[in-house]
């Protein structure tokens, strides 16, 4: 508490000190707002008092203050690319705050008598934004948004250079930020952290937010003292829309269909906002829905190189001696599922702001996000028998070394849920957000204050999911001659095919919970600071509050049914073979238990026996608090030259708790206890940024940062699970360390005066205790010998890894040629990464970075004549390393994926606009391979889908 004492009487030291140099002073201060002709904020606008060299920057809502100005009269200029500047004589009084009101226009030129707008709506305020900011970053309006089919934040996200997706269910959900995991880059909502609602990580469901509900995205890949520290690969803010100035009314309607299910899509938004007459208080409700029923089709495999056979004779102790025969890679388990997803997206947001007087304005923020994804999976498993279970005679190994057929363990499973309003039979995945925010910003003299406080809460439940599956054992012909499709096929189909040779294996239900909940405190204060004979300069501190728990709370239970439901045949069944099967035709599905049969099945809870080992070690309670202070200072050196140089201090205390499970020398479940383990540490977070103009629309960046990520809460917990079905421990590790990444960025921008840009750069990240899962052998001193030779998966810490790479991009009307072609615009970037892992697993060979794509791009090219409106766009992203496994032969590979996009539009009327949109024209699936690119561990196809619609804008 010392240190924290110490730093609060040095803030205030400050605050009284500049305060008082700058209150003696004979000036006065200057705010603003900026709109366009519409009443919508215009971003990154410069203001500039030329005779002073002293200016500022407006901000997402338009907002612009000035401060310490000379009293009397001071001539304004307002710059923005793509509208006319402005000019505005503002008189100063001292003491006071001058207000002013300033509206933009965009530029037009007079070719062959006709006026052309050059006016890109909030893609010019997504370029000016990006170029007034003194560090590196990308900006997305909501009109860019607009121009892509992407219904999500997350697919919106991915056209970003630098960035790629991990997809589930055919949408984007975990952002990937040169090249570094979803867990290592930081997410908020205006300026807030969004929790995750998922357990075992702090991935971000991107695909839980409707990208109708938000007005910019900003990517921040190089961040500054006030921003959060753990934000390793960077820093993705979203804001979504304030009240405008003027009434404004939106909406859009419509509908599509899935064409791998030929089933509908459904879509709707509206918002609706004003101001009161006197301007001072202002509101903007949103809505937005979109419901989707929708399939995917999918094998997985899992490879071998080796297997054992029981010779048949025994050993001196009578033990069966065991043989182990090395064979080409063969598909030791295959599967087959069908997946029939309804994925229903629903969001409002509510902002409210009131101004107070000249100088004290509050606001109020809100957005809840609720996702219900309702699933029914048939899975078809086939695992090899092998060990003590086969002999010779039961396989057969050609001369080629190709293991070409054995017997396999055969399972059909249902998954489902109960029958009711909500569940509908299927499995219910609730997925919801929330994030309520009160702010204010406040004008003290020449002291500026803002600050936050915000509650955020992410969930996820999923009640009543139940599992039927039946068994069955035959012998299979094992077809690896084309490893990208890998498949078993039954020696007798027949006997495959008939339901009553598989017999009653399990019943289950489980119920699942996770819910994390952030409070967020900060606060910030500028002041005047001119230093080292500078231009313009301030000086910036402030201090932060995390606070943030997240729990666990699951159970299973297994049902003996056996006596009623002894074989498939007994059971309601439903033939799910698809002759349009997406990864083949050959696959063939079969007969699955009816989901409706399952969902209707009175399980008593007398009769349910908890599976202890399924849950327990997974169950958890994280608190984690931060607390942060930072200090810097910008400073204009010259017309041309800004510096802007601080340090960030952030203290984290962490409390996990976690289950010990203890099992009886049978294995059995004894008993469990309850564990806890705390930690803390402290991390300081020198930043330099450098911006240099060396013409008035050329920047060159230059930054220096220093980042950290936090280990995932589930790493943290001490816990131990058991998985005898699978000869595991799982270990949990309250000694891991956060990564640390030291990141060097430098980029050249030229902004284009009719709005576009090409910007080429380079980074580097220094990278020390990134986290990874170990594997290892147990002994006697692991767990006890009842264990001996489970692998043991245990979180660790690994030694350093390197990250180099760099970026180029372009987005440009193609105005230069004539007729109609002028009309084309191109939007275009390239990433290439390269990186390098050391101490994971004692491997020796060089090793990448998990989750590092070595090439992305994006691509669009666009037609736009004020009335017609089309664009096609492609989206690739490299195959890369997504988990270690023992040995190369094990590694798990995220393949590579294109998807190519189209959508069309056009004017009916100025405020009603007819749209278009088909995606994933590829029908790219997700795929990984296992070691090689030949061998597949899973392809997922999704189809391709269509939607149109209208929609509608009104301004006042």
């Amino acid at each position: 508490m010392g240190r924290l004492n110490y730093l609060k009487l040095l803030l205030f030291s400050v605050i009284f000190l500049c305060s008082y140099n700058q209150i003696t002073a004979q000036t006065g201060n200057i705010k603003g707002i900026i709109t366009d002709e519409n009443g919508i904020y215009v971003p990154g606008a410069s203001v500039l008092i030329q005779n002073l060299k002293k200016g500022s920057i407006s901000d997402f809502d338009g907002n612009f203050t000035i401060v310490n100005v000379p009293i009397g009269e001071q001539q304004l200029k307002v710059t923005f690319l793509g509208y006319d500047s402005i000019e505005k004589t503002v008189t100063v009084i001292e003491n006071q705050t001058s207000v002013v009101k300033l509206v933009m226009k965009p530029n037009s030129t007079i070719l062959n008598e006709v006026t052309i707008s050059t006016a890109i709506g909030g893609e010019a305020k997504a370029i000016n934004k990006q170029k007034s900011n003194i560090n590196i970053t990308n900006v997305i309006s909501t009109d860019q948004i607009g121009k892509f089919p992407d219904a999500n934040i997350g697919d919106a996200i991915k056209r970003v250079p630098g960035i790629t997706m991990q997809v589930d269910q055919g949408e984007a959900r975990n952002v990937i930020v040169r090249g570094l995991s979803p867990q290592l880059n930081s997410v908020t909502l205006n300026g807030s952290r969004i929790p995750s609602a998922e357990g075992d990580n702090r991935n971000i469901q991107m695909d839980l937010i409707p990208s109708d509900m938000i007005q910019t995205i900003e990517v921040n890949k190089a961040v500054t003292p006030d921003m959060d520290g753990d934000a390793l690969g960077g820093s993705i803010n979203l804001i979504t829309r304030t009240a405008p100035q003027n009434f404004r009314l939106s909406a859009t309607a419509g509908a599509g269909i899935n064409f791998i299910t030929d089933k509908r899509i459904l879509n709707g938004s509206f918002l609706v906002g004003d101001r009161t007459e006197n301007k001072k208080f202002g509101w903007m409700v949103s809505a937005s829905i979109n419901d989707t029923d929708f399939a995917s089709h999918n094998i997985e495999a899992e490879w071998d190189n080796e297997f054992e056979y029981n010779t048949g004779v025994e050993d001196a102790d009578g033990e069966d001696i065991l043989e182990e025969v090395d064979v080409n890679p063969y598909t030791k388990e295959f599967q087959q599922r069908t997946y029939f997803v309804q994925r229903i997206r629903r969001s409002i947001a509510a902002n409210f702001d009131f101004q107070l007087d000249d100088n004290n304005s509050l606001y109020f923020k809100s957005m809840y996000n609720w996702r219900d994804d309702r699933e029914n999976r048939f899975r078809l498993k086939q695992e090899i028998l092998d060990g003590d279970d086969i002999q010779a005679s039961d396989f057969v190994v050609s001369t080629e070394n190709n293991l070409t057929r054995f017997p396999v363990e055969v399972s059909r499973e249902s998954k489902g849920g109960i029958n009711n309003n909500r569940n509908k039979n299927r499995r219910l995945e609730d997925q919801r957000m929330q994030n309520y925010t009160i702010g204010g910003d406040h004008l003290f003299g020449n002291l500026k204050t803002d600050w936050i406080f915000s509650y955020a809460e992410a969930s996820e439940e999923r009640l009543n999911e139940r599992y039927a599956s039946f068994e069955s054992e035959y012998t299979i012909k094992n077809n690896n001659s084309n490893p990208r499709i890998p498949i078993y096929t039954p020696l007798n189909i027949d006997e495959a095919n008939d339901s009553s040779n598989f017999e009653y294996k399990e019943i289950t239900e489980e119920n699942k919970f996770t819910n994390e909940t952030d409070f967020n405190l900060f606060v910030n204060f500028k002041l005047p600071l001119q230093l080292f004979n500078s231009k313009d300069g301030s000086l910036k501190f402030g201090a932060r509050t995390r606070l943030k728990k997240k729990k666990r709370n699951n159970n299973f239970f297994e049902y003996d049914l056996e006596g009623i439901y002894p074989t498939l045949s007994l059971v309601p069944t439903k033939d799910y073979t698809n002759p349009d099967f997406l990864v083949g035709e050959e696959y063939q599905a079969g007969n699955y238990a009816d989901e409706r049969w399952l969902g209707n099945l009175n399980l008593n809870s007398n009769d349910a026996d908890p599976v202890y080992d399924e849950f327990l070690g997974e169950n958890f309670l994280t608190k984690e608090n931060v607390y942060a202070g930072y200090i810097m200072t910008e400073q204009k050196l010259s017309d041309k030259f800004t510096i802007l140089a601080g340090v960030r201090v952030e203290h984290t205390k962490t409390t996990a708790t976690g289950n010990i499970i203890n099992f009886d020398d049978d294995g059995d479940f004894q008993n469990f206890s309850p564990t806890t383990d705390e930690g803390s540490y402290t991390n300081i977070l020198p930043n330099l940024h450098l911006k240099y103009n060396f013409t008035p629309n050329s920047v060159i960046r230059f930054a220096y940062t220093n980042t950290i990520a936090r280990p995932n809460y589930v790493e943290l917990v001490p816990f131990r699970n058991i998985v005898r079905e699978d000869d595991e421990i799982q270990l949990g590790n309250p000694n891991l360390e956060p990564a640390k990444s030291m990141n060097f960025d430098l980029t050249a921008e030229h902004y284009f005066k009719d709005i576009g840009l090409i910007s080429v750069g380079a980074f580097y990240k220094d990278i020390r205790d990134f986290s990874f899962v170990s594997f290892f052998e147990a002994t006697d001193d692991t767990l006890g010998e009842d264990t001996n030779g489970f692998t043991v998966l245990k979180p660790e810490n690994g030694d350093n890894a390197t990250v180099l790479g760099t970026e180029i991009a372009i987005q440009k009307k193609l105005n230069f040629l004539p007729s109609f072609t002028k009309n084309f615009s191109v939007y275009a970037n390239y990433t290439f990464l390269t990186s390098e892992a050391n101490g994971i697993n004692d491997r020796s060979d060089d090793l990448e970075l998990p989750n590092t794509a070595p090439n992305m791009f994006n691509g669009s090219l666009g037609y736009d004549d004020g009335k017609l409106t089309a664009r096609i766009s492609a989206n690739f992203s490299d195959a890369y390393v997504d988990e270690f496994g023992k040995n190369e032969f094990e590694d798990r590979y995220y393949d590579k994926q294109f998807f190519l996009d189209f959508n069309v539009g056009y004017a009916i009327t100025k405020n009603l606009r007819f749209y278009a949109d088909i995606t994933n024209l590829t029908n790219q699936p997700l795929r990984f391979y296992q070691g090689i690119e030949e061998r597949t561990m899973q392809v997922e196809f999704y189809g391709r889908r269509l939607t149109l619609g209208l929609k509608y804008d009104l301004f006042k």
